[in-house]
């Protein structure tokens, strides 16, 4: 299911944070995937996969409603999102992370929005 939205090596790195959640480990990683719509407004900033479970996701959320949020999603249920001209979402390949989830969510709070 993940494989319109990310690379192997990137399914391996957020295998790899979820694992380290799993264990109870506090970690506070670089995002590894930015997803969006290209015609909607809508961000997703992943740094997890659920090991146990791998079609769940955890990263901030922007559905461009203002009101960014941390939280779980279904990798199924974004491969029907579609914008407002019928548009799947896209993955970033230009994206570079430069600071952790966390940094993002703060910024994305002030700003109503997710700025990556």
């Amino acid at each position: 299911m993940s494989a319109p939205f990310m690379l192997p090596a990137e399914r391996e790195r957020l295998l790899a944070n979820g694992r380290a959640s799993a264990r109870g480990e506090e970690i506070d990683p670089l995002p590894v995937v930015k997803l969006f719509t290209p015609d909607a407004n809508a961000t997703w900033l992943l740094s997890e996969l659920d090991p146990e479970d791998p079609g769940i996701a955890f990263g901030l959320c922007d559905l461009g409603l203002g009101s960014p949020e941390l939280g779980y999603l279904s990798l199924a249920e974004l491969v029907g999102v579609r914008g407002f001209l019928g548009l799947p979402i896209e993955r970033d390949e230009h994206f570079r992370p430069d600071k952790p989830l966390s940094a993002y969510a703060a910024d994305a709070r002030r700003q109503g929005r997710v700025v990556a």
